[in-house]
């Protein structure tokens, strides 16, 4: 019993995360490219450190072999002159500077493959980086859409659209009250028989009894 309600809890806790990452999915994107872009300013303060020093042993394994070069020569003048108590003081000395150099050529390389890598390691990375600002441009775009969508959704769902689509439809929908006091003025004519003389009239036969636009002509006709 214990154990399944552990895994509910669980699934509920897991559940409860992914609707949090949902919902400020944007914001850990841009927290996630702030950290990414740290971490990579943090590189390349490591990477100006490790060429400062590569530069550093490079100049003084050049310094070293120089004086190296320089005092072969002396010790060899040295031999030349018969001098071998200095020609021997000098190979000490070339001999300690040939082992410091052997230590500073095994720095110096090493140096050069940790630069190497970290330079790639942070090219790696800029480009990540700019991945990942691109991408999140695409789902900021995305988010806008959906909440567009989900506020015309919310529109459409809404009582007040229904109530107003209805009463648009009422207004639409109501008889023309004009043309409705015309039909109940015909209707009144016809029950006391001036409909049948008005039409008569119409047709020629008697009097009219109403005006025309055809009178009215004629008699404008007549006062010119």
């Amino acid at each position: 019993m214990f154990k399944t309600l552990s895994t509910l809890i669980v699934g509920a806790n897991a559940r409860a995360e992914d609707r949090v990452r949902d919902a400020f999915a944007i914001e850990l994107i841009d927290q996630k490219i702030r950290e990414a872009e740290a971490s990579l300013k943090a590189a390349k303060a490591t990477l100006a450190s490790l060429i400062q020093r590569q530069r550093s042993e490079n100049a003084q394994r050049s310094s070293l072999q120089r004086r190296i070069s320089d005092l072969t020569g002396r010790a060899t003048e040295a031999l030349e002159a018969k001098n071998e108590d200095m020609a021997l003081q000098a190979a000490e000395a070339i001999a300690q500077m040939e082992n410091e150099l052997k230590l500073r050529d095994e720095t110096c390389a090493r140096l050069e493959q940790k630069v190497m890598r970290l330079r790639n390691s942070i090219e790696n990375g800029h480009r990540r980086i700019i991945d990942l600002k691109q991408g999140a441009i695409q789902a900021r775009a995305v988010r806008r859409e959906q909440d567009i969508q989900m506020k015309m959704g919310s529109i459409s769902q809404t009582s007040a659209t229904e109530e107003a689509e209805e009463l648009i439809a009422r207004v639409l929908g109501k008889d023309d009250p004009f043309e409705q006091s015309q039909i109940v003025a015909e209707i009144n004519r016809d029950l006391n028989q001036g409909g049948i003389i008005d039409r008569m009239a119409d047709a020629g036969y008697g009097d009219p009894t109403r005006a025309t636009a055809q009178d009215v002509l004629n008699r404008l006709k007549t006062k010119k």
